[in-house]
Formats: C-alpha cells, structure tokens, sequence
C-alpha cells in the first residue's frame, strides 16, 4: 500500500482538529494551549511538506522550515513569559491571565 496525500492530509486534519478541541475545552491551563497551537502548526508543516512532495516542488519545505522557526521562537518567548508571570503571581491560570490588560 502506498501512502498518497490523502494520507497526509487526513493525519493533517486529525492532529488540527486535536489542536482546536485543546484549545476550546481546556481553557484553564495555559502550557496546554500552546501546545494545541504547536499541534495546530505541526498539521500545517505536514500539509506543506506533503504538498511540496507531490507536486516536486521544494517551496513548501522552505516555508516549513520557516514555520517551524517561527513556532520555536513563540515556544521560548511564551514559556519565558510564563516563567515570570509564574514567579510573580503563583499560578499561570488563564482567569488570572487577564490581570496582565492595562
């Protein structure tokens, strides 16, 4: 059996759809929503990959790399963040985020 993009694209479509019901039903913890993010721009780089495959081209490996740069740097600043605010409030719940406005 070969793999076709159908694959690629179901895989693609299971690790957003994953990444979306992260978001909207753990909405207390904020580790876990970005990690639902970096799921949700996980399914995006296999959908560019899969599609810079078949089709021959190497564009959507570059913009993968890209992505993939892109989502470490978010990673970084936002646990930085996190660590902070950790330090300064004793908790990272997402209720207590909104203190952060103004």
């Amino acid at each position: 059996m070969d793999l076709t993009i159908n694959h690629f694209i179901g895989l693609s479509a299971i690790l957003f759809t994953i990444g979306v019901v992260g978001i909207f039903v753990n909405r207390k913890n904020i580790i876990v929503i970005l990690m639902a993010i970096e799921l949700i721009l996980l399914s995006v780089n296999i959908n560019f990959v899969a599609f810079s495959v078949f089709s021959g081209t190497i564009q959507g490996q570059i913009f993968a790399m890209l992505v993939l740069t892109v989502a470490a740097a978010e990673a970084a600043v936002g646990l930085a963040i996190l660590v902070v605010y950790f330090r300064n409030r004793g908790d990272i719940a997402v209720e207590s985020a909104d203190l952060m406005k103004g």
